[in-house]
């Protein structure tokens, strides 16, 4: 005979397995109204039509996100925040307990570090013992920024284009989906692609925060120069 304390458990398993039975399918139903707004978030149309570099190392991807923050300073004041970004550098300025549940060894900086800006094509770094090398292929300085994993699956594009009120940032992913049959396609477009969103927004606004905070302590501290050394993480 069920104790009653093992029935309850067991309807309390049952109702939360099908909760989240329900949810992944109202996500799944519901995905495609708000697509548009996960792989392109921030981006006007004419960014998600643009070529921009790095478009032409991976001709047909599986997966492409273009994602764009503006940012009220100017290009060559963003640029030394995309330089020193990696692991074991100066982290990618997302959540950093996230990257490092996945052994990404990410420390997210608040400071420009001088050491770090000396950056060159065929420079890399690994995503964690096993995940992907990422090796700059392009390097156009306060402009883009490209690099391409080993395996040539992925190409992660930066591009700073003056505006109105200081630089449009653009990070486009292209990524290649092997043909390993739909249950990966599925997780790639109903799990991986809001998942990038989560982290990509926070490290855009990251970069956004990091960039305005130095010119503005760069006009009120240090007048007459463009730049001062970095303030600590907030």
């Amino acid at each position: 005979m069920k104790t009653p304390c093992r029935t309850g458990a067991h309807r309390a398993g049952v109702t939360a397995l099908g909760t989240a039975m329900l949810v992944a399918a109202g996500h799944v139903a519901s995905y495609g109204l708000w697509r548009r707004w996960c792989v392109g978030w921030g981006a006007t149309d004419a960014e998600l039509r643009a070529g921009l570099p790095g478009d032409e190392l991976l001709a047909n991807p599986g997966i492409i996100t273009t994602r764009a923050v503006s940012i009220s300073a100017p290009p060559d004041s963003v640029w030394p925040w995309l330089v020193q970004m990696g692991p074991g550098r100066a982290g990618a300025y997302t959540y950093d307990w996230i990257e490092n549940l996945l052994g990404l060894n990410m420390h997210s900086t608040g400071a420009i570090i001088p050491e770090l800006q000396d950056l060159s094509a065929g420079d890399s770094w690994q995503l964690g013992s096993h995940g992907p090398v990422l090796r700059v292929v392009r390097l156009e300085p306060a402009r883009a920024l490209v690099v391409r994993s080993d395996d040539g699956n992925w190409v992660w594009a930066f591009f700073l284009a003056s505006d109105a009120i200081g630089t449009r940032l653009i990070s486009r992913n292209r990524i290649a989906s092997p043909a390993h049959g739909w249950p990966v396609d599925l997780v790639n477009r109903y799990l991986m692609e809001p998942g990038s969103l989560v982290m990509e927004r926070k490290m855009l606004l990251g970069i956004k925060q990091r960039a305005e905070r130095l010119g503005s302590d760069s006009v009120t501290q240090c007048p007459g120069v463009t730049q001062c050394p970095g303030a600590p993480e907030s």
